[in-house]
């Protein structure tokens, strides 16, 4: 098993990582409360293929285990859901050292870590990613959150979790374009702080290429991102290097209505105009952007959106949470491996698209 520490002022946890983790997910679980409770919440997707076995294994472990199922899909990180999580929390009686168990991707662990923040003012909770996207992004670092019709991830809440176990062998049952989705992650990790992550990305051709070194690769990215949250866990320094690319995603997921593209195809194409951009007035060396564009082709990414709106985006944009009175701020890459952040006023936002 990998084991990769998050050690952070408040709250230090672990990263487990290992194909097969699933088999033994019960005694794991067991070890992360002194409490008699835990509630699961996942969405159908997951829980058609995982969710009894999950609920089994804890309860085998000598957990009260009880389970909430949602939606599948974004719009299911909605203040809506978040209430009727309260409910549940409520009604299965959880208390401070019970555990919540966020089973599924990011929209799983986003919602159900928000919930688990709030609630009481705070429950314990766990991290089980079953996509590639959770597994080497949202489910470490500790940000929760919901959307608001205004914009995403608009109210949320730093809350870490006690722990996150991921299982690569989740991978498999994962449908073509979910796992291009946490490929296009995958990328910006290589993009912004490993060049040679970067090129490993970048000759894959198949599904096949990166099933076998998908337990690698997590826990590089995962590696990356702990060094990050660990110097600056509040997102107010080195960490918004992580957003590469999510300040144009995040605006075409919302212009889209969160229906046409995945996070990570948005991102996908965040990336690619940022850096065009960029390497046009010179902040990126020469060549990045067609680097960018190459790998994320390859993987099979899109590179911009059928209808490119200049003006709903640059409304997203505005409404974005990394904004401050001086502007917008923006993660650029002056090479492959290297990112830096600057601000651009939100008058001159309208150049980068």
């Amino acid at each position: 098993m990998e084991r990769i520490t998050v050690e952070l002022p408040a709250n230090s946890y672990d990263i487990c990582i290992e194909n097969g983790l699933f088999a033994r997910m019960g005694g794991l679980l067991r070890r992360q409360t002194a409490g008699s409770k835990a509630l699961v919440v996942t969405d159908a997707t997951v829980d058609v293929l995982y969710g009894k076995t999950l609920v089994e294994s804890g309860m085998a472990a000598g957990l009260q285990v009880t389970k909430i199922v949602i939606p599948t899909g974004e719009a299911s990180k909605s203040l809506a859901m978040l209430g009727e999580l309260y409910r549940g929390f409520a009604d299965a009686g959880l208390t401070r050292g019970d555990l919540v168990i966020a089973f599924g991707g990011g929209v799983v662990g986003d919602l159900a870590g928000f919930a688990a923040a709030t609630y009481l003012r705070g429950i314990p909770y766990v991290q089980i990613p079953t996509t590639l996207l959770a597994q080497i992004d949202s489910s470490v670092g500790g940000k929760t959150a919901i959307n608001l019709p205004q914009g995403k991830n608009l109210a949320g809440a730093f809350y870490q979790p006690a722990a996150v176990l991921i299982d690569p062998a989740f991978l498999d049952s994962l449908p073509p374009r979910v796992l291009r989705d946490g490929m296009a992650e995958a990328v910006k990790y290589g993009a912004i702080a490993d060049r040679d992550l970067f090129e490993q990305l970048a000759g894959y051709r198949s599904r096949e290429d990166f099933l076998r070194q998908a337990e690698r690769v997590i826990a590089i990215c995962c590696r990356i991102k702990r060094d990050v949250v660990e110097e600056d866990e509040k997102d107010t320094g080195r960490r918004m290097i992580l957003n590469f690319g999510h300040s144009i995603g995040h605006a075409i997921e919302q212009v889209y209505q969160y229906q046409t593209y995945t996070h990570g195809e948005a991102v996908a194409m965040g990336m690619a105009q940022i850096t065009e951009h960029s390497e046009r007035i010179g902040l990126s060396r020469p060549g990045t952007t067609a680097r960018i564009q190459a790998a994320l082709r390859g993987l099979g990414l899109p590179l911009r959106p059928a209808v490119w709106d200049k003006t709903a985006l640059l409304a997203a944009m505005a409404r974005d949470k990394k904004n401050t009175s001086d502007g917008l701020q923006l993660v650029v890459l002056p090479e492959i491996g290297r990112a830096d952040v600057i601000r651009v006023g939100l008058d001159a936002v309208a150049a980068w698209l």
